[in-house]
């Protein structure tokens, strides 16, 4: 799986800032990735959540779905509200997510949303 982050680091971070426009520039620091299968939406993510376990089973299956070989940037096969869940979980610093299985983090996403409605 390093030898993933390390192709994602090059493509994204490996371009001269010259050759983006403005509108393409991310913040230092931070990845752009696509999420969602049909109908994609656009994130800046802090890098090093690559890192993270949770987002590690997450890469694993985009390459399931997606393989290796697309252009453009980043792209994980995720529910786009599941992975905004997945967002707040890390910026809260809540200790049990690094101990967290995917399966964990999906039955307490649809909790939480059962709980919502």
């Amino acid at each position: 799986m390093t030898d993933l982050l390390k192709k994602i680091m090059l493509l994204c971070c490996g371009l001269k800032k010259s050759s983006r426009s403005s509108s393409d520039c991310v913040p230092k620091g931070h990845v752009r990735v696509y999420v969602g299968k049909e109908v994609p939406c656009k994130f800046e993510i802090e890098a090093n959540y690559l890192n993270h376990p949770l987002f590690q089973n997450l890469l694993q299956l985009s390459v399931e779905e997606f393989g290796y070989s697309y252009n453009g940037a980043l792209r994980i096969a995720c529910d786009i509200h599941l992975f905004k869940f997945l967002l707040d979980l890390l910026k809260s610093r809540n200790p049990c997510a690094h101990y967290m299985e995917l399966q964990d983090l999906i039955s307490k996403f649809y909790d939480h949303q059962n709980r919502q409605n």
